[in-house]
């Protein structure tokens, strides 16, 4: 039997060995080293360091967030667009998802799992804040969650992974809330 409390520093050094060193100069080796095991009970667990991070980002997706519930529709963005910034600088997060999308574009299998966990998650919060905001009124039936997604969370996505500015100025998160609520009514 696996012990769970291995497994997990196995999963940790992961993270911390994807910021160091980007997903193709990880090795088994050294995640091994960083969670203080030996290389087989890597071995036992994942039979490759692509497996290992697939496992881990499908974990990491199924996870996922609840929906926010604040009563209004811009309440649910805001909260979205905070708890998004707060991932996204995270400073982890800021190493590990660019490199992952490098590493999607040779790996088909790593494209899967970045969408499961980049799109299909917050894809299903945001279809809950959209029905959410259409049985109160503020959206009209139809409103479309893909849009949606796309007008709240891509403009952030934008300047904290692509352009990598993790500087927002005072009043960003609010105006890009107030924003993107005006396009999903227009």
């Amino acid at each position: 039997m696996l012990r769970e409390d291995v497994t997990e520093a196995i999963r940790a050094a992961v993270f911390e060995e994807l910021a160091a060193v980007g997903f193709a100069r990880m090795s088994i080796e050294g995640i091994a080293r960083r969670a203080g095991v030996g290389k087989t009970a890597v071995y036992r667990r994942w039979k490759s360091k692509l497996s290992l991070v697939l496992d881990l980002l499908t974990a990491f997706a199924v996870e996922g967030l609840p929906a926010p519930a604040t009563g209004s529709l811009y309440g649910d963005v805001r909260a979205l667009l905070e708890v998004a910034a707060h991932a996204l600088r995270h400073p982890v997060a800021s190493q590990v998802i660019p490199d992952l999308l490098v590493e999607a574009a040779r790996h088909p299998e790593i494209t899967e799992a970045v969408r499961a966990t980049l799109l299909d998650s917050q894809r299903g919060v945001v279809a809950q804040v959209v029905r959410d905001a259409v049985e109160r009124g503020e959206l009209a039936r139809g409103a479309d969650a893909d849009r949606a997604l796309d007008l709240v969370v891509g403009p952030l996505y934008w300047r904290l992974v692509v352009v990598r500015d993790a500087r927002l100025p005072e009043g960003y998160l609010d105006d890009l809330a107030h924003a993107s609520v005006a396009a999903l009514r227009a």
